[in-house]
């Protein structure tokens, strides 16, 4: 994804020098610890603790094979990047053996000094296309050692995401391929629904030129994205806009992404 310009307020600067003090005392907003012990040299093999920035870089942490997943981002915040990390936040950290996190949030690197953690920063590919999800969730598994259950979610994964083309295509209107905009963090529903991409905009503000030349396709669909969105894209050009979300819930099941965004450009492709 692109990277945003984040502003990391004061309190985040005068919390760098306690977040210590506060892994050592623990308090009732503190994450839990892991049950597991960590073995000589920091590392839990056996079952990693992972801490990641957003519900997104947890779910392909869970996908790979991580049961130990905390989460900093509250699910409630819908623009991640803007989010300012508590004290506590910081002294989840304390016990992990990988922070994961995405180029756009450079909060992260400030996780690993504050706690004075020894884990290893992995930086996540986020990006919701089939192949590339699989490739991510494949090298983490080779990373925490949970290779089996990286393979055996992939199967899984594709499986469910066969079904859910078939099914897609079987709703196309008039049963040809709809022809489609995206937001360029939402091409990937476009793929999965087997649509016809004219044209992407974003992530920067789409010009009065950039609106008139993806009007003048004709676009069945607009596929935007619910964390970056403007509001209606195109008015009055006819088209039905979906809103494809990215992010997963607090369960972290990344497969539910895919199934909710087919769910709704299902519902746009056979609206009347």
């Amino acid at each position: 994804m692109a990277r945003i310009r984040v502003h990391i307020t004061s309190v985040l600067a005068l919390t760098l020098g306690t977040a210590l003090t506060v892994t050592g005392c623990g308090s009732e907003n503190t994450p839990s610890s892991s049950s597991s012990e960590a073995k000589p040299g920091g590392r839990n093999e056996d079952a990693p603790v992972v801490v990641a920035t957003t519900s997104w870089e947890g779910a392909f942490a869970k996908a790979a094979g991580a049961k130990d997943v905390k989460v900093i981002v509250p699910e409630s915040v819908q623009h991640a990047p803007d989010y300012d990390p508590k004290p506590s936040d910081l002294a989840a950290v304390a016990g992990a053996d990988f922070v994961l996190y995405a180029p756009f949030e450079p909060y992260a690197a400030k996780f690993k000094e504050a706690a004075g953690s020894k884990a290893e920063l992995v930086e996540v590919d986020l990006d919701n296309d089939a192949d590339k999800a699989k490739a991510e969730v494949t090298r983490l598994g080779k990373m925490f050692g949970t290779e089996e259950a990286a393979a055996k979610w992939i199967t899984s994964f594709d499986t469910e995401y066969a079904t859910l083309q078939t099914d897609l295509k079987a709703a196309w209107p008039d049963g040809k391929a709809p022809t489609a905009v995206a937001q360029v963090f939402s091409t990937w529903s476009a793929k999965m629904a087997g649509a016809n991409l004219v044209g992407t905009y974003g992530p920067e503000a789409v010009t009065a030129k950039r609106l008139s030349d993806l009007s003048k396709k004709k676009p069945q669909l607009v596929l935007d994205n619910v964390h970056m969105t403007t509001g209606k894209v195109l008015p009055d050009s006819g088209a039905r806009q979906v809103e494809i979300v990215n992010y997963p819930a607090k369960d972290l099941d990344l497969l539910a992404v895919y199934k909710n965004a087919a769910t709704a450009v299902e519902k746009a492709m056979t609206a009347s």
